[in-house]
Formats: C-alpha cells, structure tokens, sequence
C-alpha cells in the first residue's frame, strides 16, 4: 500500500512539475516578449511565485518519491532507466535553477524601467534570450524523464 500511495503522489507531483513548467513558460513567454513593462512586471510576479508555490515542491517530491520507490521494489539506483532519469533531472535541475534567477531579473528590470519611465535595457533582452534558451533542454529532458518512468527501457 505504501508503494502505491508513493506512485500516486509521484504522478501527481510529475503532473504538477510539468504543468506548472509548461503553464508558466507560456504565460511568460508572451509577456516577457511583449517589451510593455507593466506586463513583465505583472506576469513576471505571477511566475515566480508559480515557482515557489508548486514547481519547488514538486522539485523535492520527485526524487523522494522516485528513489523511495526504487528501493521498495529492490531496483538499483544504478538501473540504466533509473540512472539516465537521474541524470536527466540533474540536468533539468541546472536549467531550472538558472532560470529562476533570470525570472526575478526579468521581473526586476522591468519594474526598475517601469519606475524610471525609461525603456527595456539591452541587458533585459540577453536575459530573455537566455532565459527562452534554458527552457529548451529542460523541456525536452523532462519529456524523455517520463518516457523512461513509463517506458522502462532496457539501456545495458
């Protein structure tokens, strides 16, 4: 019973994790874009504190939930799927983390230019750039995390 309570907060947190990404990176896409600073500044709250609410506690969850399962079920850590699902949410981790700092950047420099009436800095659309770029490689391995938790692939 404790196996199966473990897998549905699992799936769940992985659903809230996914969601909550994609949502957020939508929502901020087209406001962080906009170049209106009213809107970044706006939007750019609402993300971040997404983030805190829901992405971060689903972040410490995940590997909780995952290995505490691994063990019950007496699979190594070191189980090709299980290894290269680690692996992955290291790398996920290491956008992530970045592009959490960018947000609240983001956010401050178009509250800052908001404030003074002056325009996005050149500084702000780096940001952005980077911030869009990060996005990629985490998206991606978190469709291939799913796929190995589903799909279970022998990879000897």
């Amino acid at each position: 019973m404790l196996y199966l309570l473990l897998k549905y907060i699992h799936i769940l947190s992985a659903t809230l994790l996914f969601g909550t990404g994609l949502g957020t990176a939508f929502h901020g896409f087209f406001a962080f874009r906009s170049g209106d600073a009213r809107v970044i500044a706006a939007v750019g709250r609402s993300v971040i504190l997404a983030d805190w609410l829901f992405t971060t506690p689903a972040v410490i969850v995940q590997p909780a939930t995952g290995i505490a399962m691994a063990i019950m079920a007496g699979l190594p850590l070191t189980t090709g799927w299980i290894a290269l699902s680690l692996a992955l949410y290291v790398l996920v981790g290491a956008c992530w983390l970045p592009v959490v700092w960018l947000q609240i950047q983001l956010r401050a420099i178009a509250k800052a230019s908001l404030l003074a009436g002056t325009p996005l800095p050149e500084k702000y659309f780096r940001y952005l750039r980077s911030w869009f770029i990060l996005g990629w490689p985490a998206f991606a391995g978190v469709l291939a995390i799913f796929y190995l938790m589903i799909f279970k692939p022998d990879l000897m």
